[in-house]
């Protein structure tokens, strides 16, 4: 019995090159972390301490916690633009419920059933009534920004005495912080559940083909209306987290999050045209992100540069998923 080898010298020398690292998001985005951390390391040899690591974490698990969520939204081919209002938003809400009930409990779930309504709306107008994702989460993103300043004025004060409050953001397990828990714990969940669950499959099989879907006897629509309440809720365990680094709930806190979250999503090869994406690549975007954000301080560059990085890695990311889609089709 002969066996034939798929490995060819062909073959090997189109995995090795650029194109097949372009081909394969996750080895270019590993390559692409070492190279930034030797990079930085040796432009600043402070870059590399336990207490800087740490930090790099602790700004990544916010934005990693509604990633999650975004990734599972954009495999559906459907997007939510509105997550960085609804964060500022719901971190208000948090705080005010916990001032008037002094109850930690009741604060948390009123972020979270805050940050699941709004994903609720959305999902709504774009399943019934047929808006577009971008163009119904820009509107709902309008209205938010609005309606914060109904709500409050100014930021909600911490009018409580609740140790347990500010531990969420600010306390450790061991040498971990608790928000890094709380992101790792998400991530393994939303891994298992897009990779070895009934409802993954599902996911990807309505973003790769709603009309295959529908005719296999699942409804796009009911996937994609859980798709944006998920998101929604992780938006409110995102501003617990808020809420309790700042102790108060700040109505302008979450400009430009949702662009962030969304390049580290595209950065990490979830497609916007759904049907693929990988809870791995989206670790690997935002830590990425966080790493260039850290890098631009300890080296003193100007800060601006953190609200650029965000967009050029969107287009650059949308380039190469039109590439991409491109060859699909051809």
């Amino acid at each position: 019995m002969s066996v034939t080898s798929d490995q060819s010298p062909t073959r090997q020398a189109r995995g090795l090159s650029l194109g097949g690292l372009l081909r394969n998001e996750q080895i270019f985005l590993i390559i692409l972390l070492a190279v930034l951390i030797v990079g930085l390391s040796l432009a600043a040899p402070r870059f590399m301490t336990a207490e800087n690591a740490t930090a790099i974490l602790h700004q990544s698990a916010m934005v990693l916690i509604v990633a999650v969520g975004m990734t599972m939204l954009l495999i559906t081919a459907e997007v939510d633009i509105s997550v960085g209002a609804s964060l500022a938003f719901a971190s208000c809400v948090v705080m005010d419920v916990i001032n008037t009930t002094s109850s930690l409990t009741l604060g948390i779930l009123a972020g979270l059933a805050f940050g699941g309504g709004v994903g609720l709306f959305n999902g709504l107008v774009v399943t019934r009534l047929k808006v577009n994702s971008l163009i119904a989460t820009i509107a709902t993103m309008m209205i938010l920004q609005g309606g914060v300043f109904l709500y409050t004025r100014e930021a909600v004060q911490n009018h409580h005495q609740i140790e347990a409050f500010s531990l969420i953001a600010t306390g450790y397990v061991g040498p971990v912080p608790v928000p890094v828990i709380i992101a790792a714990l998400l991530a393994v969940v939303f891994y298992v559940m897009l990779n070895y669950t009934l409802i993954g499959r599902r996911v990807f099989a309505v973003g790769s083909n709603p009309k295959a879907a529908r005719l296999s006897g699942l409804s796009p629509e009911t996937i994609k209306l859980v798709a944006f309440v998920v998101t929604g809720i992780l938006v409110g365990v995102a501003a617990t987290i808020l809420a309790s680094l700042l102790n108060a709930g700040q109505p302008t806190a979450g400009r430009g999050f949702e662009l962030i979250v969304i390049a580290a999503v595209l950065l990490g090869g979830t497609s916007l045209f759904g049907g693929k994406g990988t809870i791995a690549g989206t670790i690997l975007g935002v830590l990425i992100l966080k790493i260039i954000d850290n890098g631009i301080i300890i080296l003193r560059w100007n800060q601006d540069l953190q609200i650029i990085v965000p967009g050029v890695v969107i287009i650059l990311a949308m380039f190469l998923d039109q590439l991409r889609k491109g060859r699909t089709d051809g």
